[in-house]
């Protein structure tokens, strides 16, 4: 009976566990243009709050993102990426922003 209850314990503890580090992942398509985008890209997102592993493929400009959608969110993500002057998927990005990149990470600057 005790060893019922304590491997009862440890499967109802460990799904528990579980349950607190699900994460989901996403793929966002940018407008990176080179590896300063790439940096700029990894950088805000693996410094964010909730966000556990962000990096762009340059080969197909997407970003693959896992985080915590408790403490954030796709659109929460998207902005980010918008905020520093990328596309994010369908969402453009800030104008003010494409224009403080530099020249080589602006569209077109390759």
């Amino acid at each position: 009976m005790k060893t019922l209850m304590i491997c009862l314990t440890l499967f109802l503890s460990s799904n528990l566990i579980a349950q607190k580090n699900k994460s989901q992942t996403m793929q966002i398509q940018t407008s990176a243009q080179c590896g300063s985008c790439k940096d700029r890209i990894e950088n805000a997102l693996n410094y964010t709050k909730g966000i556990s592993f962000a990096e762009l493929n340059m080969e197909t400009k997407k970003v693959e993102v896992k985080f915590n959608p408790k403490k954030t969110d796709y659109n929460k993500i998207k902005a980010i990426l918008n905020k520093i002057g990328y596309d994010a998927d369908e969402q453009k990005a800030d104008q003010q922003a494409v224009l403080a990149l530099p020249k080589c990470c602006q569209p077109g600057g390759h």
